[in-house]
């Protein structure tokens, strides 16, 4: 890769910040007359220590410090022109510092940080607004801020506003809006920048959910335009929707750095995410009837392995292991999927002709009923595996939500999906694969006689 290709170049990148400490309490009025009088002294040596760091001692080093947090350690990464980054990890994996370094808020403590091109940051939402001026006034404020031009900001004001849905309340004091309508302007004006390098931290967390989706398809159009772009996000449907390549951090070190799916499949089979594996081991507090117990319930992919990533395009198991206590019942196990919105998609129910209708004798089975490729729209879904006693009907166990799973779309790796080309959000709680036809149609009248 030639140096004209990056636009982002990361070199062994650190980062220390100094905690503040807890005061020492004294028990006696003796004690703390002697603290009251060493005080300017050991003020003065606080900070002093404030500014004053051990250049000699990395965040390797033995023996750091209590007051000493390196939130970044020796981040290394290169970010081709064009392309998408997405950036997860879990809260404190330093995830924003690195993102405030790359837009020159804090200069790193190690390492150098190259970066070729106009930049424009998108970190906090709001940065830049002034409660007295009105929402207009704020648009060009804002906008300024940004690193945009009055004629940039003139040429666009009218999408802007239009965006954002407050024209209403354009000539009003922004201490007069709600944080929903704050946010929404202030989105509106970062997302109508058109610089070279775009840096975003968790904006798609913002708003209602109609305004998230707007947002999403912006930072679509962005990503679509040739810009380079890094993006962080929890939202792990975002970032497959989003992101060619992703990273995953963890205590401000690079954990992974890969395609997409490889890295979200890391980071949630790394137990950080959603777990799709849960195992009762001791049958006093496994869920359980007169009949049956549960003893694991396990989210497989295509090839038989517990995931928490699975593929859109490849069918995906819901396996139930249980044990039958008391034998001579007809038994039903299924399990039910739920969306992140507390949506049951569907039940699904035990068919297997080897039990159905029969009464099974004690001992430990395996259910696995599996869901067909091309049919379950992306985003986090929950399990919840069930067990019910037929003629009669008694339930035996159910356990809400036990486990979980990604679903992931992503067009860029070429998937075969009902996405196809179509790279915004596609609503619905399930996302088939249908077969289309194509036919030319003759308009009335108009029949070729010849």
């Amino acid at each position: 890769m030639s140096s004209e290709d990056i636009a982002i170049k990361v070199e062994h990148v650190a980062k220390r910040f100094r905690l503040g400490l807890e005061d020492t309490m004294h028990d006696t009025f003796g004690a703390a007359m002697l603290d009251f009088i060493k005080s300017p002294l050991k003020n003065y040596r606080y900070y002093r220590s404030l500014y004053k760091f051990d250049d000699s001692s990395g965040p390797d080093a033995p023996n750091q410090p209590a007051d000493i947090l390196w939130a970044l350690r020796d981040v290394s990464f290169q970010v081709k022109r064009g392309e998408v980054l997405g950036i997860i990890g879990t809260n404190g994996a330093g995830k924003s510092t690195l993102l405030k370094i790359l837009s020159r808020i804090t200069p790193p403590t190690r390492g150098s940080v190259e970066i070729r091109g106009r930049v424009s940051s998108l970190l906090e939402v709001g940065t830049g607004f002034h409660n007295e001026l009105t929402g207009r006034e704020n648009i060009y404020l804002n906008g300024t801020v940004l690193g945009m031009r009055k004629k940039e900001i003139d040429q666009k004001f009218d999408a802007i506003v239009d965006f954002s849905g407050v024209e209403r309340f354009l000539d009003t004091p922004v201490k007069r809006y709600s944080s929903g309508m704050r946010v929404r302007l202030a989105f509106s004006v970062a997302a109508h920048l058109e610089p070279e390098i775009l840096i975003i931290d968790e904006v798609l967390a913002v708003g209602d959910a109609a305004f998230q989706k707007k947002c999403m398809n912006k930072m679509q159009d962005v990503g679509e335009g040739g810009r380079t772009v890094l993006f962080v996000s929890h939202s792990m449907s975002a970032i497959t929707r989003l992101c060619h390549r992703a990273i995953l951090l963890n205590q401000g070190t690079v954990l992974q750095d890969g395609s997409t799916h490889d890295v979200v499949s890391a980071y949630l089979g790394s137990g950080q995410g959603s777990p799709s594996h849960k195992q009762w081991n001791d049958p006093a507090t496994a869920p359980s009837g007169k009949v049956a117990r549960l003893l694991a319930v396990r989210a497989l992919d295509a090839d038989r392995r517990i995931s928490s990533a699975m593929k859109i395009t490849q069918p995906i198991a819901i396996e139930i292991e249980f044990e039958v206590l008391t034998p001579g019942h007809i038994l039903m196990p299924h399990f039910h999927v739920f969306n992140d919105e507390g949506i049951r998609l569907f039940a699904a129910l035990d068919q297997d002709p080897q039990w159905r209708g029969k009464p099974r004798p004690a001992g430990r089975y395996i259910s696995r009923g599996w869901i067909p490729a091309n049919l379950l729209s992306e985003g986090l879904l929950y399990v919840s595996p069930a067990l019910t006693t037929l003629q009669p009907d008694i339930p035996q166990f159910i356990v809400r939500d036990a486990i979980s799973f990604q679903v992931m779309d992503s067009r860029h790796e070429g998937a075969e999906s009902a996405r196809g080309d179509y790279a915004r959000n596609i609503k619905g709680v399930i996302r088939p694969l249908l077969t289309w036809e194509s036919e030319t149609a003759e308009i009335s009248g108009q029949r070729s006689t010849a």
